[in-house]
């Protein structure tokens, strides 16, 4: 079962962090529940409300990402949902949209919450949505990750070398 094992984290004094939504369009009843419960963490947490930027879809996550990490966000998350179809292009895009917000993360040193889910079927798409019945709350997650992991750097990177350009750069 996805979650199970899944850490306790306590997060404290968030209540200055910068926070950052992109969310893709596709699958209208899931991203909603996507956004809700990203939404309910960040409040739950003391984080100002976050900005939400919508795209038309997962694969556009990176960009929109990369742009908003290089804005001075201490944290992004990015949520999304791919469902397999009858052909290769569930693959391509679960795997460009994997790669490219790992490399967004590495690249500029800003958390980025992984959001994106990658189902089978609709129904378990459902599931993983926060919605009322849904097993599980990946936005709700997804937030809590990228905000604790923003709190954890904040203790031991200066500023400048989280936010901006490549390899961390600062930007103005």
């Amino acid at each position: 079962m996805s979650g199970k094992g899944a850490p306790k984290l306590a997060v404290r004094d968030c209540a200055d962090l910068r926070v950052a939504v992109v969310a893709a369009s596709w699958h209208d009843t899931v991203m909603d529940g996507l956004l809700a419960g990203a939404r309910r963490a960040a409040d739950e947490l003391g984080v100002p409300e976050p900005t939400v930027l919508r795209v038309p879809g997962s694969f556009e996550l990176p960009v929109a990402a990369r742009a908003l990490a290089a804005r001075g966000y201490d944290a992004v998350v990015a949520l999304g949902v791919v469902i397999r179809g009858g052909t290769p292009h569930f693959d391509y895009v679960c795997q460009g949209v994997t790669q490219g917000l790992t490399q967004v993360s590495v690249e500029t040193g800003v958390p980025v919450g992984f959001g994106v889910l990658t189902c089978d079927t609709e129904a378990q798409a459902v599931d993983r949505a926060g919605l009322p019945g849904s097993t599980e709350d990946k936005g709700h997650e997804a937030v809590t990750a990228a905000v604790a992991t923003a709190v954890a750097l904040r203790d031991v990177v200066p500023a400048p070398a989280r936010t901006g350009g490549p390899a961390g750069e600062a930007t103005p």
